[in-house]
């Protein structure tokens, strides 16, 4: 069983269960190293299954144009169809492999910060920039899907999932640490604010989907 040790200050705590340092009671529990650490962990895998998944896809698609991916539903939600178009391979080559890349980077961070690894800030302010990049290409992806290819692909829409909660909390966390510099009751609306913004961007993107694709919702297609 845990033992319980009496900290500096006379207060029992668990072992085990270490009480958030001085410097953690004061930021939302979610940027806190541990909770943060998991969620940096958690949306680093589900992106990069994701994207991985995208990958064995391509690869097939490019030795066969004819091959029918897990994901070819209908007209509207097919991964294959999309592959085709020229927005899947925006820089050239296709656009899941800088998923592969960026969410690994993402989950060695997480894994680092489990084992106990800090970070400078420099390096806080480089994956905010990498979050916010991936997260625009991603509102540039969906926005494409939606309403210039209008079909959706599901493993793209796995990684639009996990992009906003990694975008969100990377972006309180810098806040509330203070490596993104805002005035005190900013920084504290920012912090006190990442789930609803969270919910808010979630509710947003189901219900775009919903009107941009009304008619099969509703059995108007003719499908």
């Amino acid at each position: 069983m845990p033992s319980i040790s009496s900290a500096t200050d006379g207060t029992p705590t668990r072992q085990g269960s270490p009480a958030p340092s001085a410097a953690e009671q004061h930021v939302p529990p979610m940027t806190r190293d541990r909770p943060f650490a998991w969620l940096l962990l958690i949306t680093g895998v589900v992106g990069w299954l994701a994207a991985g998944a995208l990958v064995l896809e391509k690869l097939e698609v490019l030795k066969d144009p004819s091959h029918v991916t897990v994901c070819d539903v209908n007209p509207w939600i097919s991964c294959g169809q999309v592959m085709q178009t020229w927005q899947s391979s925006l820089f050239g080559f296709p656009n899941m492999f800088i998923g592969i890349v960026a969410f690994a980077v993402v989950i060695t961070t997480g894994m680092g910060m489990l084992a106990g690894a800090t970070f400078a800030r420099w390096y806080w302010l480089g994956l905010q920039a990498g979050v916010t990049l991936g997260f625009a290409f991603v509102v540039w992806l969906w926005s494409q899907a939606l309403y210039s290819i209008h079909i959706l692909c599901p493993f793209c829409m796995v990684v639009w999932a996990a992009m906003i909660p990694l975008f969100v909390w990377v972006s309180v966390r810098n806040v509330s640490r203070g490596v993104i510099r805002l005035p005190a009751g900013a920084a504290r609306i920012v912090g006190d604010s990442g789930w609803i913004i969270t919910a808010l961007l979630y509710v947003t993107v189901i219900a775009t989907i919903f009107f941009a694709f009304i008619q099969v919702f509703i059995g108007t297609s003719g499908y």
